[in-house]
């Protein structure tokens, strides 16, 4: 006859097996012990697999390789709450949550080990991205107009296997954009590589990209394959396609055109599928007229054509680019640095930025190097910045994107903070824990924003809070 278990316990894991938040518990050894069935559906991974697991192996978060919650928890044996954290998930997609962590104590007051409990915020990041005006793929975020076009049919254009231009500034992400295709396209397992054409000699660059038999010049000992050989089915980059010489142009035109490809030195034709992306930061129909870019060529890596506008185009998308890289490097170097001053952000929105986004990053990676923790100051800023004259970086213009910045994250907060309102039964429990905040950040909220309820507002009859 089995032994049935208590009660209590049925009931206990019948309420564990029901709620929409994951929860896990760990020994002392960070081992899995125990692992819900929201917490299978959050991660991707199942409970048969999570459990006897190291907790990092399968929960995956950014919060584990700086400043695991759990790991405090136990250590100070108290608990921690909402600590907002991203993870992995099964599918490799980045899954915002919020985490909570608690001891785990038996009767005695021993502590056993850890419990998290997590939910995940994918819906609600996504409703502020909309309410927001922003569009995100991958590491790639904006709000302004001419990004969000380019993001938004991204996926279309991954799925196609043709040929893309993209066309841009130095540092506007050109490359970033070219990972972005191939990791939403069907290559994505698949190998990416990127390389320079305007760096290399022709010899160089063609044996590079095609590879070469033994014996096919001083040196070449023995045959080495190119990138095309190793790329397979995957992408291959072709960055600064417009400093390639003649020559080389014609012999890429014959790969493009026949889909094979003949290494240095031998007789044989090898055939390839992979994708070909091109990427140049100069005006490739002004090089045609020049002469100095072949007119076929052209014609056939143009098949389609992302152009990247330059940062100074795409200003309204400053403060979300600052945010990331603070966020990255936060994590990077183990800082707390929580953003930037206002008379910094007024100095950063009045330069023009040359260097696109490539110098934005550059710019906040000296401030790390000076702030450690609080909000990054003027006198954190290179030198170039710190000295702009009075009339540029104390103006009523600079200040102008700034207020409306201001009102557009207001008027975005409230429009989620009344959805949330509604849909909810002006309940604010139910409301704040949709949003991921506390409800007394939501009452501060209420009260900031200005925003009434109607005197019937969720706390009472069966909306009680």
């Amino acid at each position: 006859m089995t032994e049935e278990k208590p009660i209590a316990d049925s009931v206990q894991e019948i309420i564990l097996e029901s709620i929409s938040d994951g929860v896990f518990t760990v020994d002392h050894h960070w081992r899995i012990t125990s692992f819900n069935r929201a917490a299978e559906e959050i991660t991707g991974v199942e409970r048969g697999e999570a459990i006897g697991r190291y907790c990092w192996e399968v929960f995956r978060s950014n919060m584990c390789e700086v400043d695991c919650a759990l790991k405090r928890t136990m250590q100070e044996g108290k608990s921690f709450v909402s600590s907002s954290t991203y993870i992995i998930n099964g599918s490799r997609e980045r899954i915002p949550i919020t985490v909570s962590t608690a001891p785990l104590v038996n009767e005695q007051g021993e502590i056993l080990g850890g419990v998290e409990t997590f939910r995940d915020h994918s819906l609600v990041e996504e409703l502020r991205r909309e309410l927001a005006g922003q569009y995100q793929i991958g590491d790639m975020v904006s709000r302004s107009q001419a990004m969000t076009r380019i993001l938004s049919i991204l996926p279309q254009v991954a799925e196609s296997d043709s040929t893309v231009l993209i066309s841009g500034e130095t540092g506007t992400g050109k490359e970033l954009l070219a990972r972005a295709i191939h990791s939403l396209s069907s290559r994505s397992e698949k190998l990416f590589t990127a390389i320079n054409c305007g760096a290399l000699p022709d010899t160089l660059l063609e044996s590079e990209l095609f590879g070469y038999k033994a014996g096919a010049f001083t040196g070449a000992e023995k045959d080495k394959p190119g990138l095309f050989a190793a790329a397979a089915d995957g992408t291959i980059l072709l960055d600064e396609i417009g400093e390639t010489s003649q020559a080389f142009q014609v012999r890429l035109l014959r790969v493009l055109e026949e889909r094979e490809f003949q290494p240095l030195g031998s007789v044989e034709k090898i055939k390839t599928t992979a994708r070909i992306i091109a990427a140049t930061n100069r005006e490739l129909s002004e090089m045609i007229e020049a002469g100095d870019f072949r007119r076929d060529l052209y014609y056939r890596i143009n098949i389609v054509r992302l152009q990247l506008p330059p940062l100074r185009a795409r200003m309204e998308d400053l403060p979300l680019l600052i945010d990331r890289f603070v966020t990255r490097m936060n994590t990077r170097q183990n800082r707390t640095v929580s953003g930037v001053s206002t008379r910094a952000m007024s100095r950063l929105l009045a330069h023009d930025y040359p260097g696109n986004i490539r110098e934005l990053e550059n710019i906040i990676e000296h401030a790390f190097v000076l702030c450690h923790n609080g909000e990054i100051g003027v006198e954190h800023l290179p030198g170039y910045l710190q000295d702009l004259p009075a009339h540029d970086a104390g103006r009523v213009v600079p200040d102008a994107p700034l207020q409306a910045l201001d009102q557009a994250v207001q008027s975005a907060e409230t429009e989620a903070i009344v959805a949330a309102l509604k849909q909810h039964g002006y309940n604010r429990t139910a409301a704040a824990k949709s949003l991921g905040m506390h409800k007394a950040t939501l009452h501060r909220k209420l009260k900031k924003l200005n925003i009434s309820l109607p005197a019937v507002d969720g706390r009472s009859s069966h909306f009680n809070a």
